[in-house]
């Protein structure tokens, strides 16, 4: 039987169907979808599960409606200043790491994004990384030129140039183990296609508002009785 994971990646999806059921404004479903996000720290801490990443906001989201988007952008405003002045980030060392092109992100948002990187820095115990305006290929063609940047300045030999010197120009240069998607898509959406490749990947149907620990639990469950052969 595998341990438990140590890295978990997750595609917060469903939102916005939800709120739906509700009778609610479509958008309203990423506040309760946030509210979830604050739980899922506390369970992955408790499951000694060190590092996430969360799939918050896709280079796709950037189409929707712009009363939906000043919405979104207001709460990761609110959320990034929650995440500043929240003790158990700084007693537990949680480090905050944002990935993605959140440069197109309004400069207000991004002046908290900044903020939270730089108070968390320093952190290792626990890692959370959140994929904001995030496109997985869009992260590799990102990587592809920097390393072209780097042999045009003589600073990487083209015969170095593996999986590992790619790897670490790309956002992200670690690899979940398990990849959970809710909302009931059976898609990985331009999500980690490169860091993703031996990920076991789960998807549900509930949408990421009604997600709870005991769901974690079993995902968790199952992934340590797959036989994980790596092509072996």
């Amino acid at each position: 039987m595998n341990k438990n994971p140590e890295h978990i990646g997750i595609v917060l999806d469903g939102n916005r169907r939800f709120a739906k059921r509700l009778m609610l404004e479509p958008w309203k479903g990423h506040e309760l979808g946030f509210k979830k996000i604050k739980k899922l720290f506390k369970w992955c801490k408790e499951l000694e599960i060190k590092e996430i990443t969360l799939y918050c906001f896709s280079m796709q989201n950037f189409n929707r409606p712009k009363k939906e988007f000043d919405y979104l952008m207001n709460l990761f405003e609110k959320g990034f200043n929650e995440v500043s002045t929240n003790e158990d980030i700084h007693k537990d060392k949680i480090r905050i790491n944002i990935i993605g092109r959140y440069y197109l992100f309004p400069e207000k948002v991004q002046e908290k994004i900044k903020k939270v990187i730089d108070l968390t820095k320093d952190y290792n115990d626990y890692k959370i990384n959140i994929a904001l305006a995030y496109g997985g290929r869009e992260e590799i063609i990102d990587a592809v030129k920097k390393v072209a940047e780097k042999v045009e300045n003589k600073e990487l030999e083209i015969k170095n140039i593996n999986e590992e010197t790619f790897s670490e120009n790309l956002y992200l240069n670690t690899e979940p183990d398990l990849i959970i998607r809710t909302g009931g898509d059976r898609r990985t959406s331009n999500f980690l296609p490169w860091q993703s490749i031996y990920s076991e990947w789960f998807f549900l149907e509930k949408a990421w508002p009604e997600f709870e620990k005991e769901d974690l639990i079993k995902v968790i469950e199952e992934y340590k009785n797959r036989d994980r052969r790596f092509g072996k």
